[in-house]
């Protein structure tokens, strides 16, 4: 029921449309391999990928998790968008990026949960491998406040409300993220609000 109530949130967040229209308007063409840590069941970069197909084909997606989340039938929704997606059992501080030139990695809901010292370091991990790295974030403001106590609304359990709540408290505003970005020379950091409820980072490297 809980990742059920994520899909609605993702959704009326508008999370995956955001995260589509960050990859389009800053690549020209597509990247052969974008990653996702904390990617649950996969569901969110399906989502994504629907969005930028078919222009965007065969691009390699990995999904990565500390559990095994992502179905049989998540995959095959990948290959039939021309699409190749594998799911990887790991800790994200364990992981070990591929370093592929052309890597871009993306991540949804899953920052806010890290310390500033953990957060930092794996802003690092990332800033040695990827060309681009785009995260959303809930906003830590009075409307996502008001938003996550009334999801009772959309049919959301008092679970997920009350996680919806602490996750809020623990968002991010302003640019949090950019001052922890360990390499601001090389690299155009853009941070800002998106949509009614969530906070956009993006790191592009410079060429």
């Amino acid at each position: 029921r809980s990742r059920r109530d994520l899909r609605r949130v993702n959704w009326w967040m508008g999370s995956h449309v955001i995260m589509a229209r960050a990859l389009k308007n800053h690549l020209t063409v597509a990247p052969g391999k974008i990653t996702e840590p904390g990617a649950g069941d996969g569901n969110f970069l399906l989502q994504v990928a629907q969005k930028l197909s078919p222009p965007w084909p065969a691009v390699k997606a990995t999904l990565l998790d500390r559990q095994k989340n992502v179905s049989a039938g998540t995959l095959a929704s990948f290959a039939k968008l021309g699409w190749h997606a594998e799911a990887v059992v790991t800790d994200v501080f364990d992981w070990s990026p591929s370093n592929q030139k052309d890597e871009v990695i993306v991540a949804n809901l899953f920052l806010h949960h890290f310390e500033a010292g953990r957060l930092a370091e794996l802003l690092h991990k990332v800033s040695r491998t990827a060309k681009m790295f785009i995260a959303i974030e809930p906003r830590r403001s009075a409307l996502p406040s008001l938003a996550g106590k009334l999801l009772w609304l959309i049919g959301c359990n008092d679970v997920t409300r009350h996680d919806a709540i602490i996750s809020v408290r623990s968002g991010i505003a302003g640019q949090e993220i950019s001052a922890l970005w360990p390499d601001k020379s090389n690299w155009q950091l853009t941070e800002r609000r998106a949509g009614l409820f969530s906070h956009l980072f993006i790191a592009q490297r410079r060429e």
